[in-house]
């Protein structure tokens, strides 16, 4: 069961059985689902996120047995290193929104994410693979400002999360190579990162990398 579907209770719970701090989607201080909110933990810090996109991913993701990583524009390269380094094969996947009926709602800014992390690997590529490194070539220079015009840019912009979306944008600014391990993910580049979903086991020689703006 993806972890967006789990009651209020179950969440604070397993945020004490983990010994983290459950991210308030709406708090003023302290974790949220804003990025920025999250620049005062320290290495050692953990953190429960219900993250109705990424977590959801992530999970079915892991359940396949994939090592999987989270992924997004400030840390493509250093993921895409990683992953040509330590795996033989790669999956890329944007995980983009929901609608309120539940229904999927593609977006522009985890398509480019996931193209960017697309662009650093190094082996024979889709054509969906290349299609999506085009469209990263030509929004590269001008990832920000094309982020800020698009629906979902413009929805953060007019509830106030502008500075979130400036701070998203940054490309390979961080060297953080999170991956999913004992229900949490973990920096293997060096320091803990996230704990969001329940724990299951991931061994594999393929990769599985889920991108969300925010990461």
């Amino acid at each position: 069961m993806a972890f967006r579907h789990k009651p209020i209770a179950f969440r604070h719970k397993y945020a004490v059985e983990m010994r983290a701090v459950l991210a308030d989607p709406l708090a003023a201080d302290g974790p949220s689902l804003s990025p920025r909110s999250l620049l005062n933990l320290g290495p050692s810090d953990r953190v429960v996120l219900p993250s109705p996109n990424g977590s959801t991913c992530a999970v079915l993701e892991g359940q396949t047995g994939a090592v999987v990583y989270a992924a997004c524009l400030r840390n493509a390269t250093a993921v895409g290193k990683w992953v040509t380094k330590h795996h033989e094969s790669a999956t890329v996947i944007a995980c983009g929104e929901r609608w309120p009926d539940g229904s999927l709602r593609p977006s522009l800014e985890d398509h480019l994410g996931a193209a960017a992390v697309l662009s650093t690997l190094r082996g024979t590529r889709s054509p969906e693979a290349e299609g999506a490194i085009h469209l990263w070539e030509g929004f590269r220079s001008n990832v920000q400002e094309t982020i800020a015009n698009c629906v979902s840019g413009r929805e953060a912009i007019a509830r106030g999360w502008s500075k979130d979306l400036e701070f998203a944008c940054q490309v390979d600014t961080s060297q953080a190579v999170p991956s999913l391990t004992d229900g949490g993910f973990v920096n293997v580049a060096g320091g803990t990162w996230l704990s969001p979903i329940t724990p299951f086991p991931c061994s594999s020689r393929s990769a599985t990398t889920y991108i969300e703006s925010t990461s």
